[in-house]
This record gives structure tokens, sequence and C-alpha cells, in this order.
């Protein structure tokens, strides 16, 4: 993001996003009765952040440390090749995933195609028994039909803004921001860093 786009909204400061990952780990633990099949998986370049941050949830709540992986869908996705230079991070996932409870984590659920990629991309590693879907913001305007079992919080947007996650680690603050989509730019995730 070169830093153009007006933050139209806050819709989430670092607090709500807090409490929102804390009520989403205790959801998981009730959907699934505990820690014991469960995996996170997050998706590059956030999702993989705020998987972590469940795992951290779910160790102090249950006292179990869950398995955790991160899934870069840069090859998978359906507009990969009209992306002359996709941006490609590692999948890293160290466990076997066949027979588990996978949670695939995820920042912001817009049109249902990361998602779709993401699913491809596990399914090449192995067969989960389940396979659920947690993200912190659903902003609407589905193109698939993909439903998350865990929200956040739910954003009505226009399909000409952006909403986008920005987290302390790598952007120096932590909210959800809508911003107007820059010209010659797309909905998507901003770049790490681009908070500043």
């Amino acid at each position: 993001m070169s830093g153009n786009a007006q933050v139209k909204s806050v819709c989430m400061d670092g607090t709500e996003i807090e409490r929102s990952l804390t009520r989403i780990a205790h959801q998981i633990l009730e959907a699934n009765h505990g820690a014991q099949s469960i995996a996170l998986v997050g998706i590059v370049t956030r999702g993989d952040l705020l998987a972590k941050k469940l795992v951290s949830k779910i160790q102090e709540i249950e006292g179990v440390e869950v398995p955790f992986g991160h899934l870069d869908i840069s090859f998978y996705r359906d507009d990969y090749l009209t992306h002359l230079a996709p941006e490609v991070h590692e999948t890293h996932i160290p466990f076997n995933i066949d027979g588990k409870d996978i949670i695939l984590v995820d920042d912001v659920l817009y049109t249902g195609r990361t998602i779709r990629a993401a699913l491809d991309a596990l399914m090449d590693l192995g067969r989960p028994k389940t396979v659920q879907l947690a993200v912190l913001v659903d902003r609407g305007h589905r193109e698939l039909p993909i439903r998350a079992d865990f929200v956040g919080k739910n954003v009505p947007s226009s399909s000409d803004e952006n909403v986008r996650l920005f987290l302390e680690e790598v952007d120096g603050k932590s909210e959800v921001d809508i911003l107007d989509i820059e010209p010659g730019s797309r909905a998507g995730s901003a770049p790490l860093g681009g908070g500043r």
C-alpha cells in the first residue's frame, strides 16, 4: 500500500481484536470438544499471525499447545496467471494433517476465492477429518459458496472499499481499517509493514 489510501473508519481497535480472538478460541474449543484433535493453519500473510495468537489463547485456556502451521496460496489462486510477480512465501506445516480437525485462519473473508485456493493447497498436503474456517472479519460480497465457522466481526463494506487488518508486530499498529481502494489497486491484504 503506497500510503495514499485514506482511512475511512477504524472498525476494530487492538482491544476489540484481542477480545474477538479470545472469543473465537473459546468457540473453536467448544465446537471441537477440546483441543485434542485440532491443528491451526494460518494463511499468509496475516492469517498466520492470527493463527499464532489463537494458538497462544488456546494454550492459556486448555493448557495444551496445538499444532500450528502456515500456508502460502500464491500458486493456487485463480488469478495467479494475471499476477506477473506474485509475492511468494513459504508453506510450513510441520505435522501430518491426515485425520485432524484443521482450523484454517484468515484475516478478512471477502469473495471466498482465497479460501478456495487454501482448500486446494491443503488437500494437496493430506486428508484432514474436517476443515473449519476462522476469520477475524467477514466483509460480505461472497462469489463462492464459502462460509466461516468462526467470525470475529461482520463488517458491511462496499466493493470499492478495502477492509484491512494491521497488526502491531508487522505494521506498528493493531486495528482493522476501512479504506478506499486506490486507483489501479484491488482489494486485498496490505503488504507487511504497510501500516505506517
